[in-house]
């Protein structure tokens, strides 16, 4: 009963810390995504100065280990999120280290769209935004497997945030598991942690299922 007390809380957090990080990072990479495809080699407004820049920065970025980027991002942390510790303060280092994430796989599912198709608007007058919409519609099911992915890592993410007082079940494990060799407190976080990953998976294959059926 205690172990559950102290779970619930530390789940809750988890899924807060995850659910905002997933949203946030997968708009701004989607949006990033978008802006690389359009920039790119053979791109509607191609820029090989912008698309030079723009992938050194995410590429500088992801290479970073996470739990290296988040006492890199520390001082920054506190400026914007008025904080270093707890899961406001973890919520930026993640959002951080998924935006590139996610880019990445957007750029390769809107690039994985045939060129005839893009072509086929192209002749019938589409601008470049239009075209763009087109490409999002036709990278629909790469696209979202691409979400289930980012979600999974953002778990795993969450859990090291917990490692530097970043809340969450991570943070369980360390404080309780961990410093007060808790192998029960252990047990149940990987449980947890697990159960929830593979709730992500199924439910995110069902959807990916459904669209390709469409």
């Amino acid at each position: 009963m205690r172990i559950i007390k102290l779970a619930l809380p530390s789940l809750i957090e988890t899924l807060i810390l995850v659910g905002v990080s997933s949203l946030v990072s997968a708009a701004f990479g989607l949006a990033l995504g978008l802006v690389l495809v359009a920039v790119g080699k053979g791109g509607v407004e191609e820029n090989g100065t912008i698309y030079f820049i723009l992938t050194k920065i995410v590429d500088a970025i992801r290479s970073i280990p996470f739990i290296i980027l988040l006492f890199f991002l520390f001082p920054v942390t506190k400026i914007i999120m008025g904080t270093s510790i707890g899961i406001k303060a973890a919520l930026f280092p993640l959002i951080v280290a998924a935006i590139p994430f996610y880019a990445r796989i957007s750029e390769g599912a809107l690039l994985g769209v045939p060129p005839g198709i893009r072509e086929a608007a192209a002749s019938i007058g589409a601008g470049s935004f239009d075209i763009l919409k087109v490409m999002l519609h036709e990278a629909q099911v790469p696209l979202v497997r691409g979400l289930i992915n980012l979600i999974i890592n953002l778990i795993g993410y969450s859990a090291m945030a917990g490692a530097v007082g970043g809340g969450g079940l991570g943070d369980l494990a360390i404080r309780y598991g961990l410093h007060r060799y808790n192998f029960n407190i252990m047990v149940v976080t990987v449980v947890i942690l697990y159960i929830l990953v593979t709730l992500i998976q199924n439910i995110g294959d069902w959807y990916v299922a459904k669209l390709e059926r469409k």
